[in-house]
């Protein structure tokens, strides 16, 4: 099994190892996998090494800028790269190359990270299955006949198979949690404003969020140290935040946390394994908190405002070239042209229903659902059955979307298997810019139990062979 990012950075820090040869090792794995996963749509395989290089030097000359110095990482392909093509998985942009980074890219070089490549996605992110793309289909590393989820499953499947330490996605109704957690890893959605969202293709911009995928709580802390953004520059979402020590808070004691269980929407029609998995995590929990309580809250089902700024974003571009688009993505960004006269009232809403769920953490902490109702549905009945495939997606970013609409910040870690060997993830949550305290108890929640330590068979045998 590979370290966790965290225990590798120490490893590269003591120069145990080095940048170069872990570099070469995922670009292995990405060779002899990829072809199965379809994870990554561009390798940057010379500039990687070069990347790496670079950190070898550093760390050897004692010049260590922290824990993503020399990890290799990969990028969801609609976050802009200087000189690398960016697509958002769409023969629209296939030739596509920015002109300059997205501001987080420019955070993750200044921290030494090594970037590996652009990974695949749900078109435009527009979906949660990852099968509507320019590029072909992911598929879910624990079972290659599943979905990866979407829209960031090129980076879910990425992470969970070992092609690279992690990744950063994007979320606007739940597309790094989904995937992260049908593939069986972590997937942190910071506060809405706390990554910066300049040079990444938008879907949502009063939704979208941008944050990481990683195999374990502590990796997730250690990107969102470097790639988050005090002024929360370029989302609009006011005044500047202090950040604090991730890494720090999570040897902090959780014993004090008090947590919401929002039993009414959120368990409702869960699948009976995910049920199960989702109680027996809750009994994990109960004695590491100070108090554990049902709680309702209501939930706004509303798609006005993503619906609309998706079809002003691609407004020119559907008229001058539609063919461009896949058909179902079309369809999509075309619907939002009817719920154009609901816009500005959608934003007030938005608005008031940011500053009221406030007042849910006035005696409470945290708030732990299911991260997704079910596990990953095969691609064969979605393909087969193409009308399910929107219904579908909508049950899988059921529990997740809400916490876009709320702009909270929200995990989802894994908590459990299915029969059939698919992964089960939780969901913690917590007031606006307390990431600290949802990553406590997360991890806390993590070396309670085993099932980050957990592996798709298809890596080992396909690496060892």
């Amino acid at each position: 099994m590979q370290p966790s990012l965290v225990e590798l950075g120490e490893r590269l820090r003591r120069r145990e190892l080095s940048p170069v040869e872990v570099t070469v090792d995922c670009l292995t794995r990405i060779e002899k996998l990829n072809p199965l996963l379809n994870a990554f749509i561009t390798v940057t395989a010379e500039a990687a090494l070069s990347q790496a290089r670079v950190a070898e030097a550093e760390i050897g000359r004692g010049q260590w800028r922290g824990p993503l110095h020399g990890i290799p990482l990969g990028l969801k392909d609609l976050i802009d790269t200087v000189g690398v093509r960016t697509t958002a998985a769409s023969a629209l942009f296939k030739d596509r190359i920015p002109a300059e980074d997205a501001e987080l890219v420019g955070r993750l070089r200044g921290a030494g990270a090594v970037l590996l490549g652009k990974q695949n996605l749900h078109e435009f992110a527009y979906g949660g299955s990852s099968l509507v793309s320019y590029y072909g289909d992911v598929h879910n590393p624990w079972n290659l006949g599943h979905i990866a989820g979407g829209s960031s499953g090129g980076s879910a499947a990425a992470v969970a198979a070992g092609l690279c330490y992690g990744a950063i996605g994007t979320d606007t109704a739940g597309s790094i949690r989904e995937p992260a957690s049908l593939c069986g890893v972590v997937g942190l959605k910071p506060t809405y404003g706390r990554v910066s969202a300049h040079g990444v293709i938008p879907l949502s911009v009063s939704l979208d969020h941008v944050g990481p995928i990683v195999r374990r709580v502590a990796d997730a802390a250690a990107i969102l140290q470097a790639v988050a953004d005090p002024g929360a520059n370029g989302n609009r979402a006011g005044a500047a935040q202090a950040i604090p020590d991730y890494l720090a808070a999570l040897s902090q004691e959780s014993s004090s946390c008090r947590v919401g269980i929002p039993r009414q929407f959120f368990y409702e029609n869960l699948d009976s394994e995910v049920a199960a998995a989702v109680e027996e995590a809750l009994r994990v929990l109960q004695p590491m908190v100070s108090e554990m309580r049902d709680i309702s809250l209501p939930v706004d089902s509303s798609r006005t405002l993503q619906s609309v700024e998706a079809y002003l974003y691609h407004l020119d571009f559907i008229g001058r070239t539609p063919e461009l688009y896949q058909p179902e993505t079309l369809r999509r960004i075309q619907s939002g042209a009817r719920d154009w006269p609901e816009y500005t009232q959608g934003l007030l809403q938005l608005k008031k229903e940011r500053h009221e769920i406030g007042r849910v953490f006035s005696d409470l902490d945290v708030l732990v659902t299911p991260s997704i109702p079910i596990a990953a549905p095969a691609i064969a009945e979605l393909k087969q059955n193409p009308d399910l495939l929107r219904p579908r997606e909508l049950l899988l970013l059921r529990n997740t979307r809400p916490f876009n609409v709320w702009g909270l910040p929200a995990i989802t870690v894994p908590c459990g298997f299915t029969r059939a060997g698919l992964p089960i993830g939780l969901q913690i949550a917590g007031p606006h810019w307390q990431e600290a305290a949802v990553l406590r108890l997360a991890h806390a929640y993590e070396q309670a139990t085993e099932w980050h330590q957990r592996s798709p068979a298809i890596s080992a045998a396909l690496l060892d062979g």
